[in-house]
This record gives structure tokens, C-alpha cells and sequence, in this order.
């Protein structure tokens, strides 16, 4: 069932990289820009989530947190962060749950069958925790629009 503007975000619990379950709910009083990740230190991905980074200021004083999603393990995930020293949480769905809750399974990544990961994808859950913004992308090169992005937010 795709997820569109308007709808309840499914809550989620993943471990992040100290291996600390964390939940949707921890998040709530803010918006949260929750992007889905194809493959942690992939570049694309890496370009992406230090676009975030860098980004973290100014989002962090839109009233935002930015939560990023892998289904990488925990332990793939840490040597990403530490390499990149990114300032937000990066959860490790390695069971693709949350990926197939939020539709956005890529299934059979780059023609390899059965490899599956998430599609390039940023929600933005508001308060209320229903989401107010949602790009999804079929292609795995193809990185959000940043602008666009903190624009809603503003």
C-alpha cells in the first residue's frame, strides 16, 4: 500500500549504531525528514546523507530532526557514520520491515535477484505524525531535492 501525504507514518523500532533501539515515537514535537538510504557507504548514499549533514543546522532551526534508514546492519552502518561523522541517527533495517511499511522495497538491486534494498526516499513526518511530504525514486542515482526540501520545512 503506497503511503501519501496525509497518512499516519508507520512507527518503527530499528537499531541505531551503538546497537540502542530507537523508535519513531522518541522523535515526536518535531518534524522529522526520514530518508531511506539504498546502501550505506555507497557514494550516492554518501553524497546524500552528507548533503544532510551539512544541512543539519539549518533543518535542526526549521524545527526538524533527520533520522536516516539502511537496511544495512548496525555494524556496516557504524563504520558509515564514523567515516562521515554524521550528526543524526542512521537505523538499520536488515530485515526491510519499516522499507516494506513506508513501500519503498527495491527489490532485486542492480538485476541481482533477491537483493533487496530500499528505495531513494525522504519522508517528512510532521507533528502530528502524519506525513506532509513524500518523494519517492525508482532510480538509485537520483538524490532529493535538497532545496525542496528545506523549503517545506520552512
Amino acid at each position: 500500500m503506497t503511503l501519501n501525504v496525509g497518512d499516519i507514518a508507520p512507527k518503527f523500532e530499528l537499531p541505531d549504531i551503538d546497537l540502542k533501539m530507537r523508535t519513531l515515537d522518541e522523535f515526536k514535537g518535531k518534524k522529522i525528514v526520514l530518508t531511506f538510504i539504498v546502501a550505506a557507504s555507497s557514494p550516492v548514499c554518501e553524497n546524500e546523507l552528507c548533503n544532510f549533514r551539512d544541512s543539519w543546522s539549518e533543518i535542526s532551526n526549521l524545527g526538524a530532526q533527520i533520522v536516516a534508514i539502511s537496511n544495512d546492519g548496525p555494524f556496516a552502518n557504524k563504520a558509515f557514520v564514523q567515516k562521515n561523522n554524521f550528526n543524526f541517527p542512521l537505523l538499520a533495517d536488515y530485515n526491510s520491515k519499516t522499507i516494506r511499511d513506508y513501500d519503498v522495497l527495491m527489490p532485486h538491486l542492480l538485476h541481482i535477484k533477491d537483493y533487496n534494498a530500499a528505495k531513494r526516499s525522504v519522508f517528512i513526518i510532521m507533528e502530528d505524525g502524519k506525513i506532509g511530504y513524500r518523494w519517492v525514486s525508482e532510480d538509485p542515482l537520483k538524490e532529493p531535492n535538497y532545496d525542496e526540501i528545506k523549503k517545506f520545512l520552512s
